[in-house]
């Protein structure tokens, strides 16, 4: 992994777009296509994870031993609009999390990456004086059901995440390392000039709360079409070379 220069998060990156009122965004339930807002989505979860079977791995000719897997909480931490949850097993690393965090909402640039969690810093490139740890660390070892973490990716232009263990359960037989169990929907941004749903946004502009603009104003914006990157469903869209999830 490439290592990148360690710098300070940009001081109005918390300003880059309009914020909906705290956890009124609403998402999407991935085991039964359910609607809810953030707030009631880990309720919910509680219920659909117990009454559906479908929400259970098959265990037909797979192994029957149970298993620990883990309900993680996540959301941008200066763009709560942004939240998932997660379930991860516990036997899984930390860069398995970092891995998919990665993937599914940062991953640009190859840039560094680290977790705080309960005041010990672990990073994928840890550097003795600053007494980080490996993400070689299982989660069984290092989280439990309350814990409340944090992760950030791009020591320049950073993106902050909050994670919190929701709960923690026994599933019999194989299931997937991580799954996405509810994630939000894309937040309503509209174009700064006329009012449409925003398509595309300026990496200057951004942080004056502007630049947010429709195709058809973009392709007319003063900074140029090099300047624009596409509106995505993630607390990292609008920096540095983002441009969505990758496979």
């Amino acid at each position: 992994m490439p290592r990148s220069k360690r710098t300070t998060r940009h001081p109005r990156e918390a300003k880059r777009r309009p914020i909906m009122s705290k956890n009124e965004m609403p998402g999407k339930c991935y085991l039964c296509g359910g609607t809810f807002k953030k707030t009631g989505m880990t309720k919910h979860l509680k219920s659909c994870l117990s009454t559906n079977r479908d929400n259970s791995p098959s265990t037909k000719g797979k192994s029957m031993e149970q298993k620990k897997y883990l309900q993680i909480s996540i959301e941008g931490r200066y763009d709560p609009d942004y939240w998932m949850h997660v379930e991860i097993s516990a036997a899984a690393m930390l860069r398995d999390l970092d891995g998919f965090l990665r993937s599914i909402w940062l991953e640009c640039c190859g840039h560094l990456s680290a977790f705080t969690i309960e005041g010990t810093r672990y990073s994928v490139s840890p550097m003795t004086e600053f007494k980080e740890k490996s993400m070689a660390a299982k989660l069984s070892d290092v989280l439990r059901p309350g814990v409340r973490f944090f992760h950030e990716y791009d020591f320049g232009s950073t993106t902050e995440l909050v994670l919190k263990v929701v709960s923690e359960r026994m599933i019999q037989g194989k299931s997937k390392k991580v799954r996405v169990l509810a994630r939000n929907y894309p937040p309503e941004i509209k174009c700064v000039s006329c009012g449409k749903p925003a398509t595309r946004v300026c990496v200057e502009c951004i942080y004056d709360e502007g630049g947010w603009l429709c195709e058809d104003c973009a392709s007319s914006h003063e900074c140029g079409e090099d300047m624009l990157l596409p509106v995505v469903n993630s607390p990292r869209t609008g920096v540095c070379g983002y441009t969505g999830e990758v496979d």
